[in-house]
């Protein structure tokens, strides 16, 4: 594998921290032990998953104990749509969005067939920039609504939902409120302490520099809760299953290391973000942001670029070692573009050649320039051979800019 690998698509996975790495070894090796068992060799690996679940705690203004472990985002989603489906049978209606990630939109779509049971889904839209309407959100809200499920941040474009104040009016209907909050942990400071109206948190380890594999579903004291894996009495009888040890001991650290990174997220990495975005949309004509120019993660830019195919960008950017995304990493291989893009109404001509860049804080200046630099005569390249863009523009000769209004 190439060393000289410039990551910009961190909100498809991060590399592992080297301190969370660090973290993680001895539990592969010497600490082995299972954490359920009575003789202090197992104990001690208890001990330290205590630990572990404080500082995740910490990280997000959360009580110890209302933590649960589980193997991943997807699971934390589902456990929480089934566990309000199945608290309150007598409900049967979800509201969500049209923007979710696939863990929440496929499995809300074939919640019938999973549930033997008649359901009804409303899935809200969003506006050109991808916002809500709060209006329209409670409009939505009825005496059958058993639970909200709304992202906290779009994985492709960064955009943040107000999530806490749709958690309260939620609650003041007696509605469950639950929210994927994959890609805003460790980006953005988050304080359930004051965001009381939250029942359900969803977390993924591998999307803040912790491995695969591990994730967190938030429950709030005295929430209706019912298990979505029955087996052992693994977290208080929460979820069964023997831990996966060591990730839990990554995803402690890596959240420790998150909280004090944020300062940095949101200054220098925002800073390079910016940097990229405006360099993008100033070389290369025929482009436009997709999402909120403020309301989004300091992290994250989508841009899309007219009469060319996002996979072709990509391919083309490989080649210089750049890692970047056509949207999210989970609906990779589809041909059809972006449900997010569609939702929002970007043209057509524009939604397949979506980019979107999401950086960390391993992401350098030096990065966003060699992008600044490689990017532009890529487009202009594939513009040249796109019948579309010909077609569209026909002053278009030999890459010269054309003499058209538009």
């Amino acid at each position: 594998m190439s060393t000289n690998v410039i990551y910009m698509d961190n909100n498809a996975t991060t590399r592992v921290a080297p301190e969370v790495l660090e973290a993680m070894l001895p539990f592969f090796s010497d600490l082995y032990g299972n954490p359920s068992s009575m003789h202090s060799f197992g104990g001690q690996v208890g001990n330290v998953l205590k630990e572990s679940r404080e500082q995740i705690a910490n990280l997000i203004g959360a009580s110890p104990d209302e933590i649960i472990f589980t193997s991943c985002g997807t699971e934390s989603d589902s456990t929480a749509i089934f566990s309000a489906l199945q608290a309150f049978p007598e409900k049967r209606h979800i509201v969500t969005t049209r923007v979710e990630h696939p863990a929440i939109k496929n499995l809300c779509e074939n919640i019938d067939k999973l549930t033997g049971h008649k359901h009804k889904v409303t899935q809200l839209p969003v506006d050109r920039e991808g916002m809500l309407d709060l209006q329209r959100y409670e409009e939505s809200l009825t005496d059958d609504t058993a639970i909200v499920s709304v992202m906290w941040a779009n994985n492709e474009t960064g955009v943040i939902f107000p999530v806490a104040q749709m958690a309260e009016i939620a609650k003041n209907r007696g509605i469950l409120f639950h929210t994927d909050a994959v890609q805003a942990v460790g980006k953005i400071p988050i304080d359930l302490n004051d965001d009381t109206a939250i029942d359900f948190f969803s977390i993924s380890g591998h999307k803040l520099h912790a491995s695969k594999g591990i994730g967190v579903l938030y429950v709030r004291r005295a929430t209706p809760f019912v298990p979505f894996l029955m087996g052992g009495h693994q977290e208080h009888g929460r979820r069964g299953g023997t831990e996966n040890v060591a990730s839990i001991i990554g995803l402690g650290k890596a959240c420790e290391l998150a909280g004090n990174r944020m300062e940095d997220e949101n200054t220098r990495v925002k800073t390079m973000r910016d940097k990229l975005e405006q360099g993008l949309l100033e070389k290369i004509p025929h482009s436009m942001l997709n999402g909120h120019k403020t309301e989004r993660l300091p992290n994250t830019t989508s841009v899309s670029f007219e009469f060319v195919e996002g996979e072709a960008i990509l391919l083309h950017l490989d080649r210089f070692g750049i890692c970047a995304s056509s949207g999210s990493a989970c609906t990779s291989g589809s041909l059809e573009p972006s449900h997010v893009l569609r939702a929002m109404g970007v043209p057509f001509t524009a939604a397949h050649g979506s980019v979107r860049f999401s950086l960390s804080v391993y992401n350098t200046e030096d990065e966003v320039d060699l992008i600044l630099e490689k990017l532009p005569p890529i487009i202009e390249n594939l513009r040249e051979m796109s019948p579309f863009w010909k077609g569209n523009h026909p002053g278009m000769v030999g890459g010269s800019q054309c003499k058209c209004s538009c």
